[in-house]
């Protein structure tokens, strides 16, 4: 591998690439996202190794096995280039008329899509409704790279904002690129990130430290899981430059311990940034020094939050600290530590690529950019999508995700995992706008939009997503411990129709408590979903508490 010197010579470096590549060459790409892997991409995989290797077509057909396609209804899925022919719900016994299909510019009918409804065929991924109605910036080369191969990134345009953030940029100015694009926190908060950054660079310690979230514990939230595992160079890149910009010589990517595919994936991103020169001392002659450890959760779901995190970087045990102290100025041992997720800092290349002005084009007018959305529950089509700030949830649930299963009628949605909130079916034009989805009540969070349709009992719903975070909690302190336990002891019995007359009562004045007293996060926005549902749904919890009191 060659250790790069300077920018000049990434740019050559990326030419010779491409140069020695066809960009009309046949690939097929087959999907190993958490999904598909599920449902055995692998063996499909290995049956185009195969199928290739005994016709001898290996020469003319590359094959790539890539990160998350977004569709994971539709898993295994595979890609077929240079057309992007998409085909969905492959088999190994699939494979051999797939390969025959792309080796003579044909389409193998069997598994491309079909509208459930109408049976309109559509083959190429622009067609395909799922992917029509997106915008596609961060996960659109997950079909184009093998994410282990720093090569395929390069190909793609890797590296260049790197490249022209150390041999053009002050990090003055790349801060004031992030902070005139306005790219707010994708973690759940929606902060500015600029600001964020410039709080830790002004802090008054010149040691610091800059952090990718990673662990993504919001319950049926999957996006940055995609990101590191499908490409994760991009969030290198991302923290690279911001670690440049704020100051710091020592970064950390903190994520989950339980995903053996990204934990390998991220290994060989920084193995193969440190050998091309991207990581290390004097980063492309700029001078400027930067190194990265990759530290794994404890599996619960606390060690998320920002200060739990540092904490259980530091070797400690991840409990939250009082939220009086502000991680960006005493965070990792005592020094200022810049944190943000997977999705923030994956954004941050292509702003500096091209320019804040262009980011500011995409999104509402205070939320600029695209959103990555984990779309799940009662929805024809789940998985992972990528689209404007602004976009309608109409748009996200009925063009996208097909709307809802088995004809049924949509009755909610829920924002924001566990500590988010519920939205009734009459809401779904709002825009996917952190300030208009805050004041629903239903924030936006790391992504996570679970679907409810007409059958969903609601009490039920904040029973389980209370029942997660009592089980959760770090203890550490009495409102969040105690007060969540009470209210989850009502509900259990309002579900189990033994309700009583003043429960609502008693579960608003926990609610109180534990949102007012408790020392992080998880505590005081454990009660938000029970907050939206009794704002939306109350008459369901009167008419539980009815129930069962008349069938005493």
């Amino acid at each position: 591998m060659p250790k790069l010197q300077s920018a000049a010579e990434v740019d050559r470096f990326r030419a010779d690439i491409l140069a020695r590549r066809d960009p009309a060459r046949r690939c097929i790409a087959v999907c190993a996202g958490a999904a598909c892997d599920g449902l055995d991409s692998v063996a499909v995989a290995h049956e185009f190794k195969s199928e290739l290797a005994s016709r001898g077509l290996e020469a003319r057909i590359d094959l790539r096995v890539t990160g998350c396609h977004g569709y994971c209804e539709k898993g295994p899925n595979v890609v077929a280039g240079p057309r992007d022919v998409c085909y969905f719900e492959v088999t190994p016994g699939d494979v051999p008329g797939i390969v025959d299909a792309t080796l003579h510019d044909e389409i193998f009918e069997k598994r491309v899509y079909r509208d459930p409804r109408t049976g309109a065929k559509a083959v190429c991924m622009q067609e395909v409704p799922f992917y029509r109605h997106q915008m596609r910036l961060l996960t659109g080369d997950n079909i184009r790279i093998d994410p282990t191969s720093i090569d395929d990134y390069l190909a793609v345009g890797g590296y260049s904002a790197l490249a022209k953030a150390l041999s053009s940029m002050t990090p003055d100015q790349v801060l004031d690129e992030v902070k005139k694009a306005n790219l707010r926190g994708r973690g759940g908060g929606g902060f500015p990130a600029g600001l964020k950054w410039e709080t830790t660079r002004n802090a008054p310690d010149k040691t610091k430290y800059v952090i990718v979230n990673g662990h993504e514990g919001e319950s049926a939230a999957f996006m940055d899981r995609a990101m590191l595992t499908g490409n994760p160079h991009k969030v290198l890149e991302g923290l690279i430059i911001g670690a440049y910009a704020i100051g710091a010589q020592q970064g950390f990517i903190y994520t989950r311990h339980d995903a053996p595919r990204l934990v390998e994936h991220v290994k060989a991103a920084l193995a193969q940034a440190r050998a091309y020169g991207f990581l290390g001392d004097n980063i492309l002659g700029s001078g400027f020094s930067f190194t990265v450890e990759l530290h794994f959760d404890v599996g619960i779901f606390v060690s998320g939050e920002s200060s739990a995190l540092m904490r259980s970087i530091e070797g400690n045990a991840p409990e939250p600290r009082p939220k009086y102290i502000r991680t960006s100025v005493s965070g990792i041992w005592d020094k200022p530590s810049n944190l943000n997720n997977v999705e923030t800092w994956a954004n941050v290349p292509q702003i500096i690529a091209n320019g804040a002005d262009w980011f500011t084009r995409i999104g509402s007018e205070k939320s600029k950019g695209t959103k990555l959305i984990s779309l799940s529950g009662n929805v024809v089509n789940s998985g992972i999508v990528e689209v404007p700030m602004g976009t309608s949830l109409r748009t996200l649930i009925f063009d996208i995700g097909g709307g809802v299963r088995d004809g049924k009628g949509l009755k909610a949605v829920h924002f924001g995992g566990a500590m988010g909130g519920s939205l009734p079916a009459h809401m779904i034009d709002a825009s996917l706008d952190f300030d208009e989805m805050s004041k629903l009540g239903a924030p936006i969070g790391a992504g996570g939009l679970l679907v409810m349709d007409e059958d969903t009992d609601m009490v039920e719903v904040a029973r389980y997503l209370l029942d997660f975070l009592v089980k959760e909690s770090c203890g550490k302190c009495v409102p969040c411990r105690e007060g969540m336990w009470q209210m989850l002891k009502i509900l259990t019995q309002i579900t189990e129709g033994k309700g009583k007359k003043f429960d609502l009562d008693r579960l608003a004045d926990l609610m109180e408590v534990t949102s007012l007293g408790s020392l992080c996060a998880l505590g005081k926005t454990s009660s938000d979903p029970l907050k939206s549902m009794l704002r939306h749904f109350k008459g369901e919890y009167e008419a539980r508490i009815a129930a069962g009191s008349e069938a005493k």
